[in-house]
């Protein structure tokens, strides 16, 4: 989103709001991380940053692009999901021009927060629901993946329609963005997939979404042992 798209009152509120969730990942990232594992997210924000390069015009001065927040929830947690997208989205700003400086928070709560917490929702409900073998888990990913994307793109409409400064109709924004943004979704569905995928089979212990799994299919394995 550029500067000015909506007024000062929802940009402030915004801000503090992406404050107060930066905040409370970098407690939370305490809890994820390990030496092992914290190479991942540099690796993870290095490919979320080139993903979100490639832009695509939606209009009125403003553009959709692939997003990553499910995929890094699904690679290092949540926690420190929020942090990766969080810095990607803060470079971009400051060295690319891409987003505007004043609408940093704004950007922040919809790419960093709204699309990490869905995408992470949907993970943890699909993963109970569907999953039975680790194997599954790059589908669950895209599907959240995609889900995420369009939870971003429909909280964007709500913010503009609570503080929106271009004349559009709501119709307009509500199709521009959620319209383009389902099918650029299921872009992000197939890359995440292949990701979470290609790092299953290689290291699936670097997982963070799948550590569940396995600690479950360990423990079915020693009880069968033992019995």
């Amino acid at each position: 989103m550029p500067d000015g798209f909506l007024d000062a009152v929802t940009s402030t509120a915004t801000g503090v709001l992406a404050i107060g969730g930066v905040a409370a990942a970098l407690r939370g990232t305490k809890r994820e991380l390990s030496e092992r594992t914290t190479p991942l997210v540099g690796l993870c924000a290095t490919f979320v940053f080139a993903a979100q390069m490639v832009n695509f015009p939606v209009g009125a001065g403003t553009s959709g692009h692939l997003i990553g927040g499910a995929l890094a929830a699904v690679l290092v947690g949540p926690w420190s999901a929020i942090l990766c997208m969080s810095v990607v989205i803060i470079v971009q700003s400051l060295l690319f021009a891409d987003g505007g400086i004043t609408a940093l928070g704004t950007n922040i709560t919809l790419m960093g927060l709204v699309s990490v917490a869905v995408g992470w929702a949907c993970v943890v409900v699909l993963r109970r629901a569907l999953l039975r073998s680790i194997r599954w888990l790059p589908v669950v990913a895209g599907i959240s993946a995609w889900a995420s994307v369009v939870a971003s793109s429909a909280a964007f409409t709500g913010l503009y329609a609570l503080g929106g400064t271009v004349p559009l109709p709501m119709s307009k924004v509500l199709v521009a963005m959620v319209g383009w943004h389902a099918l650029i979704g299921l872009g992000e569905a197939v890359i995440t997939g292949l990701v979470v995928a290609s790092v299953l089979s290689t290291r699936p212990d670097l997982v963070y979404a799948a550590r569940p799994l396995i600690a479950a299919r360990t423990l079915e394995i020693r009880t069968g042992a033992t019995s």
